[in-house]
């Protein structure tokens, strides 16, 4: 019977404290550690290394990776890759995998697992996109045979670890991608946040502190720029995942392939010529993006003006507020609704109306596909003598800046 007691105590005790007996912030510090690597494992390999070739990693770190994940989600490199490479191929139509702008917000925040699994079994999405991913002996015979045999020893390490908690930490660790991956940064990278370029869809960087989902919080910069290996591109922006890559690639374990282009300045040339083009269109999302600021601060001038002058609060104040969140994005994305205050804004202001209708023409020279290469110079040139010639200063010195552009 003393036996049996000892043997029912440690059983107690067991299921109380696990093996290690630890404290509950040891705990917490545990599934913390363990769900970065998560998350580390989803940007780094199945995102910037698999799906987007941003970047080329030495096998023993892949390999890592593909176990981490195999543990701790149960997720295939192929299914994940090719839906997020459908993703950025059909983005924000009705074929886009998981797109809030199609499906909605709430569907995709609160279903964005379902999601995922519904389109993982489209065989002809992992056919067109699942392509170059892995596809050895151990990728057929356990990772992509036996998804939930790894989540299942993940629990019941979490078991001997910490008893009865256990249980907790490997909920924890199982709702951590569909929440953060499938759900927030499907969903609020796609509906809410601020947006640093015009790319040609909805995406909008959470934050600009990319640390708890690993840097995926700046989805604007990675869809602007998809293979870049770094999604930082202001001063103020950090990439957790980005100082991982750079860290491997200082240890030899790590090959970068592309980071963002940065839009250099030499001296101003006369007139602009087929380099100026060059870097230009090289740096297209860029340059629109130092465009718009200059409309933001004409905008923030009349404000100003207004305020001095008492009129805060008045119609033209309110137009003005409207002008400056939405002028300097492309026209096909404004809501109808707030146009025909845009259009009025613009025809009570000479500077605003000459500054939205040279954005749309400094747009057309990259934007229009029949057109030669000599016939684009000839074209930037005139651009640039038309912004000179305005009598707006935003634009002459715009045009200064462009005539100094170079590759």
């Amino acid at each position: 019977m003393s036996e049996f007691l000892i043997v029912w105590e440690s059983l107690i005790d067991w299921l109380a404290n696990g093996v290690t007996n630890a404290t509950w912030w040891q705990i917490v510090l545990y599934t913390l550690v363990t769900t970065h690597i998560t998350i580390a494992s989803v940007t780094i390999f199945l995102h910037r290394s698999q799906a987007h070739r941003a970047l080329e990693l030495h096998p023993a770190v892949a390999h890592f990776f593909r176990l981490w994940l195999w543990l701790t989600t149960g997720m295939v490199t192929k299914e994940w890759v090719a839906i997020h490479r459908k993703h950025h191929a059909k983005c924000e139509t009705e074929d886009d995998p998981h797109s809030p702008q199609t499906r909605g917000i709430r569907k995709v925040l609160l279903e964005g697992a379902e999601l995922y699994r519904a389109e993982a079994k489209n065989q002809e999405t992992l056919t067109k996109y699942g392509h170059n991913t892995p596809d050895d002996w151990i990728e057929r015979n356990l990772y992509s045979r036996y998804t939930w045999q790894g989540v299942g020893l993940t629990l019941i390490l979490d078991l001997l670890l910490f008893g009865a908690a256990g249980v907790a930490v490997w909920a924890v660790q199982m709702l951590w991608i569909p929440i953060t991956a499938a759900g927030i940064i499907n969903g609020l990278g796609h509906y809410w946040g601020y947006r640093n370029f015009e790319a040609p869809d909805a995406s909008t960087n959470i934050s600009p502190w990319g640390i708890i989902i690993g840097g995926e919080e700046l989805h604007n910069n990675h869809h602007t720029y998809p293979t870049s290996a770094k999604l930082s591109v202001r001063k103020y922006e950090f990439d957790i995942g980005w100082l991982y890559i750079r860290s491997l690639e200082l240890m030899g374990l790590a090959k970068v392939r592309k980071t963002p282009p940065m839009l250099k300045l030499g001296p101003v040339k006369p007139v602009a010529d087929a380099s100026t083009l060059q870097a230009v269109i090289a740096n297209r999302y860029e340059v629109m993006a130092k465009y718009g600021r200059e409309l933001r601060r004409a905008v923030k001038a009349e404000l100003v003006q207004l305020k001095e002058a008492g009129a805060k609060n008045s119609a033209r104040w309110k137009e003005l507020l409207l002008a400056k969140r939405w002028l300097h994005r492309d026209e096909n994305v404004i809501p109808p609704s707030i146009k025909p205050q845009l259009a009025h804004a613009c025809e009570s202001s000479p500077v605003l109306s000459k500054l939205v209708a040279m954005r749309e023409e400094l747009r057309q020279i990259w934007t229009r596909t029949n057109v030669s290469a000599e016939q684009l110079v000839a074209d930037l040139q005139a651009w640039c003598k038309k912004a000179e010639e305005s009598g707006v200063a935003a634009l002459q010195d715009f045009a200064l800046k462009l005539r100094a552009a170079t590759v």
